[in-house]
């Protein structure tokens, strides 16, 4: 399986570039037979792909350790879940993977429209095939995964101990979907400038490649954000680590791109920003890809430098920029805006201030995470760039961000009158700042926790009255009770009332945010027996008596588990275990840190040095250096991940037409509110 996986690579390059060649050559002489062999070409690149990375997975399940790659991330008593999970674990085959994603997606994508919209399928065809190919290129000839050593060795090195963890097992994938998945709508954007088709089609074919590719980046840094949190052991959650910020950026680049695409739809504007944003976010796609895989960037998920694929990537991103920005600057007369501003209080100047924001957020991330790069390169001495940087900038720009959420949406078209501002800023303003001055009269004196919760409660009450006009509308007209009026106002209308879920997931996870303003810590040196109090921001008291630490030794694994009894308030909390481990192969350790989760805070425990080693005869006094926390509202992040992810679903399901779109249509009207007769003048005037 492994021999048949590389010989699939290697022939899937040239039927890669064979099918780049005919779907380019068929798009500009209008032969369909050539198109449908080019779609055919990629079809079979995919299936070789598959064939590739099925290999690998063989390969680590056969422990088949001639192979350098598999030497140096497995070995015989790695569990096989992770063995799978190889394929992914390190810079070689993660690249393989990536082309397999993309393969997956631009497979479907060609199957999806071989009825329709056939003058783009040509270009759009050529596109996915070429950036597979440019990834078969570096896994054939850069960073080959079958590269075999000159013996076979009798184990492997084994797998870094940080990425043995169940959350790092799905993190990856998910990113790598979300990643490759954004390929697909770039695809059809530069179809749409090749052919000049420039109207809205284009995004209407690939808006759900757009919201694909969002929610599987969203679950991908949800799901990195809470394996950092349980494996590194340092108390959060996010610590601006540049990887980290590599998911971010096309994240951000996407986010923007599908609110001022909205622009475009509804009012024929921001053609030009949008086909910008597309190009922006593939290019960060890439971009984050190159920060991982290139191992330039010093990061605790970064594999080892190979200036190869840095310059590979960076030359692949320079050409993909440069072909892209020619073809906007071709066709600038086909993307000339229908309308134009007419007020800065509108929705479409809401939407355009939110997306200065968040590309704001954007560059400072980017800058912040390349400058020890840039200074390295410059000068020779690397200068580090840490969060005090990154919170200083991102807070007040995020905050004026979750504000917007709440403003875009339902601030009129082209001009607000003073009505609607009042109609639709008035209750909830009040209630906003109502939020704050209750928040600060019980104590809460940071500022950027106040104002988190004081907008946040100011967004939700506008979504909630969305919610409920549209209800009470429906319910009227239909004549349906309150619940199955609710449930049918958003099936008629997914986009839009998945959207407000979505904001109400991002209120949610603002607030969880919010409270890491009041996290409190105690670092302790306990033995067994005694017992250590630390006091929460919401008044509890949590006791933790430490009952003593027990030793597990292997040959590949050393485990130190230290186990504690938890009461709050004197009410038995139950135990947590936390542990040190220790990898004699790697040289490496790595951490598990105790968890007890409520509602409203989780109490965390570090189990940071073992100061007294028990050993097989002598049990020693166990002492141990323990770091205990409690982190208000950290819960609220992961929920606030599940509304998210519940109202991209929303948003993502197909839609219905017809009388839905019709009663929709009539809903909407019903609930806006009518304007009040005018009173009679008095005579004579």
């Amino acid at each position: 399986m492994t021999v048949l996986g590389e010989f699939a690579l290697w022939i899937a390059l040239p039927i890669a570039i064979w099918g780049v060649a005919l779907a380019f050559l068929g798009g500009y002489k209008g032969r369909g037979d050539l198109v449908l062999s080019a779609e055919r070409s990629l079809y079979a690149v995919f299936f070789l792909v598959l064939l590739a990375s099925l290999g690998i997975v063989a390969a680590f399940l056969g422990n088949q350790y001639e192979y350098w790659y598999v030497y140096n991330y497995s070995n015989r008593a790695l569990d096989p879940f992770f063995k799978v999970a190889g394929l992914w674990a390190g810079q070689r085959g993660s690249l393989v993977f990536w082309a397999l994603n993309l393969g997956f997606f631009s497979a479907l994508a060609v199957w999806l429209n071989r009825r329709r919209n056939r003058d783009l399928m040509p270009y759009v065809t050529g596109v996915l095939l070429t950036v597979i190919t440019f990834f078969l290129v570096i896994c054939l000839f850069v960073s080959p995964p079958f590269e075999t050593l000159p013996f076979t060795p009798a184990d492997g090195r084994g797998l870094n101990p940080q990425l043995q963890n169940y959350w790092m097992v799905i993190h990856p994938p998910t990113l790598y979907l979300g990643f490759t998945a954004f390929t697909v709508p770039f695809a059809f954007a530069i179809a749409a400038l090749l052919t000049g088709k420039l109207d809205s089609r284009w995004i209407q074919v690939s808006r759900r490649w757009i919201l694909t590719s969002w929610f599987f980046l969203s679950l991908g840094i949800v799901f990195g954000m809470r394996w950092a949190y349980e494996e590194l052991g340092w108390g959060g959650y996010w610590f601006w680590d540049p990887v980290e910020n590599a998911s971010l950026l096309p994240w951000l680049a996407a986010t923007a791109f599908l609110h001022s695409v909205m622009i475009q739809e509804s009012r024929g504007m921001m053609k030009v920003w949008n086909m910008g944003l597309v190009l922006l976010t593939f290019l960060m796609t890439i971009l984050a890809t190159f920060m991982t895989r290139s191992g330039l960037i010093e990061s605790v998920h970064s594999f080892a430098q190979n200036l190869t694929i840095a310059w590979t990537f960076l030359g692949f991103m320079a050409v993909v920029g440069a072909i892209c920005t020619v073809l906007i600057l071709w066709r600038l007369p086909l993307l000339r805006s229908e309308h134009q501003f007419e007020s800065f209080l509108s929705r479409e100047a809401g939407f355009l201030m939110n997306n200065l924001m968040i590309l704001a957020v954007l560059f400072a991330v980017l800058w912040g995470s390349l400058f020890p790069l840039i200074t390295e390169g410059v000068t020779g001495a690397r200068v580090a760039v840490g969060p005090p940087f990154f919170d200083r900038v991102t807070i007040p720009l995020g905050l004026i961000l979750l504000a917007l959420m709440g403003i875009g949406p339902v601030i009129a078209w082209r001009k607000a009158s003073p009505r609607n501002l009042r109609r639709n800023f008035l209750l909830p303003g009040a209630m906003g700042l109502g939020a704050a001055l209750l928040l600060f009269a019980l104590g809460m004196r940071h500022l950027y926790a106040l104002l988190t919760f004081a907008i946040g409660f100011f967004v939700l009450v506008i979504i909630v009255r969305e919610f409920w006009k549209g209800t009470r509308a429906r319910a009227r007209i239909e004549g349906e009770g309150v619940v199955w009026a609710f449930l049918h106002l958003v099936q008629r209308n997914r986009r839009r009332w998945g959207g407000y879920i979505v904001h109400v997931g991002v209120v949610v996870m603002f607030m969880g945010f919010g409270g890491a303003a009041f996290d409190e810590e105690v670092r302790v040196v306990m033995e067994p027996g005694e017992t250590a109090t630390i006091q929460s921001a919401f008044g509890h008291t949590y006791a933790l008596t430490y009952q003593g630490l027990s030793t597990h030794m292997s040959d590949n694994e050393w485990r130190w588990i230290a186990t504690f009894t938890v009461d709050r308030e004197g009410t038995p909390f139950g135990t947590i275990n936390s542990e040190r481990q220790f990898y004699p192969v790697l040289n490496q350790p790595s951490t598990q840190v105790g968890i007890r989760s409520t509602f409203l805070e989780d109490l965390y425990v570090i189990l940071s040095t073992v100061d007294d080693l028990p050993g097989e005869e002598d049990p020693g006094t166990q002492r141990a250096t323990f770091q205990f926390q409690v982190n208000p509202l950290v819960p609220w992040i992961w929920y606030g991940a599940l509304i998210l992810a519940a109202g991209s679903l929303v948003a993502l399901w197909p839609g219905s037409g017809g009388r839905a779109a019709e009663t929709q249509q009539r809903t909407e009207r019903a609930a806006r509110p009518r304007p009040r007769p005018r009173e009679p003048e008095p005579a004579g005037v």
